[in-house]
């Protein structure tokens, strides 16, 4: 039998024990009021375990960022073609999207950035260009789209963000900052729909 690899796979444990603790305290107390002790009490792990995997709380929190920044990658975003109808292009670009904001590990960890953020902007203002950059996927296929002639818009980035918009006001705030449930599938398809809808009848 071999063990060499469980030391390993316990430290792993360790460490994500650490994340999910650190994500909690921080959620229920916030980054300035929540301490290292209170998070190895959490994680149920020793103060020097956290010390360990994290020389600081800013460390700690810079990796939750980068948790948060990973689980926001889903593969790569369809691309523009011209010869596919504009709306179903869209949709599936939008339940892409919506796919990823109906993630409840997601949401949890957008909580802590934004939270973090309102009090330290600095703290998150890289993570932010870099959830950003994301967003750009919708951006690219509007800038493809109109250099094609089939969207009217001389500001891809502003109808990008303006179309985002549309999806988060349904899809992401009221989860993050009310507690509400993520949308189901039906209401995702709705959210998507309607929105691609307004969307082509403004700039198709």
């Amino acid at each position: 039998m071999n063990t060499r690899a469980s030391p390993l796979r316990l430290t792993d444990r360790k460490r994500a024990a650490v994340i999910g603790a650190a994500i909690e305290e921080f959620l229920a107390a916030g980054f300035d009021a929540t301490s290292m002790d209170r998070i190895a009490a959490r994680a149920g792990v020793s103060k020097r375990t956290v010390y360990n995997h994290f020389p600081s709380k800013e460390a700690l929190f810079a990796a939750i960022l980068r948790q948060l920044w990973d689980s926001s990658d889903t593969g790569e975003a369809p691309a523009y073609s011209d010869s596919q109808p504009l709306r179903a292009q869209l949709l599936q670009l939008l339940l892409k999207k919506l796919s990823l904001l109906n993630d409840e590990a997601f949401l949890s960890l957008a909580r802590v950035a934004i939270a973090a953020g309102i009090h330290s902007p600095e703290r998150a203002r890289d993570m932010v260009a870099r959830m950003g950059e994301r967003e750009e996927d919708l951006t690219v296929w509007i800038r493809a789209a109109a250099a094609a002639g089939r969207l009217k818009t001389s500001d891809p980035m502003f109808a990008s963000q303006q179309l985002q918009g549309l999806v988060k006001a349904f899809a992401f705030w009221p989860q993050v900052t009310m507690g509400q449930r993520p949308l189901s599938k039906a209401e995702q398809k709705q959210v998507a729909e309607s929105a691609a809808d307004m969307f082509l009848a403004r700039y198709a």
